[in-house]
């Protein structure tokens, strides 16, 4: 999933996950965390042939192709993209207390895509959580039900990546306690090294997987990112 897919990432992981895995991508505004889990889901689905489902609810889904076709970033093929412009239209004319249970559309359209391509469907994107629970009309018992939703997708053998806004620092989680639920987290952030600004990635946690803990640099190549070397604090 991560050695064979982004250049770069083998020098993060000594060895893969495998699925059901459950991943925070978290990070401030303008770390790439949108490019980093599109390319890397293009990427494996083109190599192994598989089925993934991309969900934005942050913008359409014009828009974030086009955004992804500006950097260089190929639409495969093997994923769909799928937009909640719709039902958010909707949600504004309802009646209070008839607006969209979002999380349970999600899983609707999970069991949706998991009937009709059954075990080739095996990548899926929220993004993102803050987003979606900006949607939601009752947050309550968010920890519970983020932990049925997470549950959802593992005993669906899918490996789900969940993007987070995240201040550099910050807590990673949210309403649900996100951090404690998932299998792994992975930090995109913005350092500023020898007087540069600098992109990295950082993982912080994985299950069952051996790898780096140490930021390494990473940036937008031709088609996609990639991720260089590790770089080092320089107390600037």
């Amino acid at each position: 999933m991560f050695k064979n897919s982004i250049p770069g990432m083998e020098k993060v992981f000594k060895t893969d996950i495998d699925p059901p895995c459950v991943v925070l991508i978290t990070g401030p505004p303008g770390s790439m965390k949108t490019v980093f889990c599109y390319t890397l889901m293009s990427k494996y689905l083109e190599s192994v042939s598989q089925f993934g489902l991309y969900c934005t609810l942050e913008e359409t889904s014009k828009s974030h192709l086009r955004n992804m076709k500006s950097l260089g970033i190929k639409l495969s093929p093997h994923m769909q993209i799928s937009d909640f412009t719709d039902l958010r239209e909707v949600d504004k004319v309802v009646d209070q207390g008839e607006e969209t249970d979002y999380i349970k559309f999600i899983e609707k359209m999970i069991m949706y895509f998991k009937k009709k391509y059954g075990d080739k469907f095996s990548v899926f994107c929220l993004d993102s959580l803050g987003a979606l629970y900006s949607l939601m009309e009752d947050v309550s018992k968010m920890r519970k039900r983020m932990f049925y939703f997470f549950k959802m997708l593992r005993d669906n053998n899918i490996t789900a990546f969940i993007v987070m806004e995240r201040a550099a620092g910050g807590e990673s989680q949210m309403l649900g306690n996100e951090g404690f639920l998932v299998d792994g987290i992975i930090m995109l952030g913005l350092d500023r090294n020898r007087g540069k600004l600098v992109r990295y990635l950082q993982v912080e946690k994985m299950r069952a997987s051996q790898h780096s803990m140490e930021k390494h640099a990473v940036e937008v190549a031709k088609d996609g990112i990639v991720v260089l070397g590790p770089i080092f604090d320089t107390g600037e």
